[in-house]
């Protein structure tokens, strides 16, 4: 018989995040501080919407593009949040989830052999996407000194004649990182000089906590190269739902719909009542939220600090990035050894990129008082990985 599978993917790596999350199943008693999952319930005023679509009987396919008032509500959020102007019948296109988005949008853009940027550390599909769209990855290591954020020198370096798309995954997953103002426009300046499109992954928009979260398609030139993506998952705690969106120019926001047509026939419909309601009355379930983040994120930076574990402070996203280099082990090692000992989940660094090597990814997404715990392991297995250290340089 002959070899049923395609090449390229099975040379796909799988996701090192599922590993942890496979261990962590058959341990009840572990915390699990890995998931980049809202521990919120979805507002219940959205909830009910969804439920009063179905009691209405709204169970048939929408449009491919998706509920007209959906994509008008989308176009409505982004001028109010941004200042950016969609055409909500030609540059919004309502996908399943916004990593169906950055699987479409890479198809459409991608002729054999053309490069896409992608800094690392970041979220795990962008570069397997690249992949099965026959496009070449070109991976920008971030770095730490930078608070992890793209430098128009990083970029500069990385374009060569091939390169066509720019990922641009920020607040990031997995570092908190953010990208001011100052930084776009520089970023900007260079992919307009060089003809670059920028796929902006901003799933986490509304998670900030140092200034109200900037699109690179606010800058000058950027709106007709950019195609931002986002979603209801993070905000609006809504993972389950599968609801996420690409904006875009026309051209290209057409052909995204002749593959999510063929592909998907359209995003699940009661999710898209329950979004509509979500961006006309969702602004305060957001916010208050965010503040829940907030605490969360000070607390860990001081417990950091207060441990003596070196961590840059994250203002996006809810995700902390520390580094474990003291401790003369990898990523994989330190997390695998910190589950089996102190029955707590955290993610390797390493499941986002080479670089992530020596750090660990994790989620605050999880209630203070479980966290609160979770901090007092970490603190026993620290010290007790010091004490290790000390004594094997005395021998």
């Amino acid at each position: 018989m002959r070899n049923p599978l395609a090449d390229k993917v099975v040379e796909i790596k799988p996701s090192g995040i599922r590993k942890f999350f496979d261990i962590v199943s058959e341990m009840p008693e572990a915390i699990s501080l890995g998931v980049g999952e809202p521990d919120f319930d979805t507002p219940w005023h959205i909830r009910d919407e969804g439920i009063y679509s179905l009691e209405k009987g709204r169970t048939f396919y929408t449009s491919n593009s998706g509920l007209k008032e959906l994509r008008q509500e989308i176009a409505n959020y982004l001028k109010r949040r941004q200042n950016l102007e969609y055409d909500a019948m030609k540059e919004v296109l309502i996908t399943v989830g916004g990593s169906e988005a950055i699987d479409i949008g890479m198809r459409v853009m991608l002729n054999p052999g053309e490069e896409v940027l992608i800094p690392q550390p970041s979220y795990v599909s962008y570069e397997p996407c690249v992949v099965l769209a026959g496009g070449v990855p070109v991976i920008i290591d971030l770095k730490e000194e930078n608070d992890f954020r793209l430098t128009a020198k990083e970029l500069s370096d990385a374009i060569t004649e091939k390169t066509k798309i720019l990922v641009l995954p920020f607040p990031n997953n997995p570092t908190g990182a953010i990208l001011e103002e100052k930084d776009l426009r520089e970023i900007a300046k260079i992919c307009v000089e060089k003809d670059i499109f920028v796929m902006s992954d901003e799933i986490y928009a509304e998670l900030t906590y140092k200034e109200k979260h900037i699109s690179i398609a606010q800058m000058p030139g950027m709106q007709e190269r950019t195609i931002l993506i986002n979603g209801f998952s993070k905000a609006y705690a809504m993972t389950g739902w599968r609801l996420g969106y690409a904006c875009g120019p026309a051209d290209i926001i057409e052909q995204m719909l002749k593959v999510h047509q063929y592909a998907i026939m359209c995003a699940p419909t009661t999710s898209q009542y329950a979004a509509v309601e979500a961006l006309k009355n969702g602004d305060e379930d957001v916010q208050e939220m965010r503040e829940a983040y907030n605490q969360r994120r000070r607390y860990l930076v001081h417990e950091f600090q207060e441990m003596g574990l070196k961590c840059f402070e994250p203002f996006g996203a809810f995700y902390i990035f520390p580094s474990i280099q003291e401790f003369g082990m990898t990523s994989d090692e330190f997390a695998t050894r910190f589950l089996m000992e102190e029955k707590v989940a955290v993610v390797p660094g390493t499941a986002f990129g080479a670089c992530g090597e020596g750090f660990l990814r994790i989620s605050y997404a999880y209630s203070l008082e479980n966290l609160k715990v979770a901090i007092g392991r970490l603190r026993d297995f620290v010290e007790r990985l010091r004490k290790e250290k000390e004594e094997r340089s005395i021998k």
